[in-house]
């Protein structure tokens, strides 16, 4: 959910699935072409990856945000965007979805946190694996053991500060739409 653009929330079920799926088949594909050097690898790694991956984040997405799936896709789309962005939502009618979805995202940082030990621990044996393909193997297994470690030292460095700066902007379109909902509420009062 974190790491899912903001503009997958545009689309319906069906393109959010083709989109989270097709970018990890390419992704984990090409990377068991360039490891491996074999075309049937990539092209299974690809369909699996595609079908798992097109069920799996949608489905995430509607179990952590279930408002979402029930905004017209202009809503869903500003309450994302004003939400991600830390700003106010213009529609005092969003406000509670703005809430739901700030407080979506802090479920699933949350629950990703508690996942977290895992990666410096693969990073460590990616690291003896590069070197142990860098002396060993064929060249393509070796480019293919330095990227993972690449792609690995990111998580580790970029991937909490970005988190960080997401929850901090949603913090602040939550206290935006906590003022609107509290004036809607005063207002009614009087």
């Amino acid at each position: 959910m974190l790491l899912v653009p903001g503009w997958m929330w545009q689309r319906g079920p069906v393109t959010r699935a083709a989109g989270a799926g097709l970018a990890s088949g390419v992704f984990f594909g090409a990377f068991v072409l360039v490891e491996a050097g074999s075309w049937a690898g990539a092209a299974v790694v690809f369909l699996v990856l595609c079908l798992l991956h097109g069920f799996r984040v949608p489905r995430r997405m509607n179990r952590i945000w279930p408002e979402g799936r029930h905004l017209d896709t202009a809503d869903r789309t500003a309450v994302v965007r004003a939400t991600r962005r830390g700003e106010a939502i213009g529609d005092p009618r969003l406000a509670p979805s703005v809430l739901g979805y700030a407080d979506a995202l802090r479920r699933t940082a949350e629950e990703d946190r508690i996942r977290r030990w895992v990666i410096p621990v693969v990073t460590v044996l990616s690291v003896g694996l590069a070197v142990y393909d860098t002396l060993e193997s064929a060249t393509g297994e070796m480019i293919a053991s330095w990227l993972l470690v690449a792609l690995l030292l990111a998580e580790l460095v970029w991937w909490p500060r970005r988190v960080s700066r997401l929850l901090a902007s949603a913090d602040r379109a939550e206290a935006a739409a906590r003022r609107m909902t509290d004036a809607g509420h005063a207002a009614g009062d009087t």
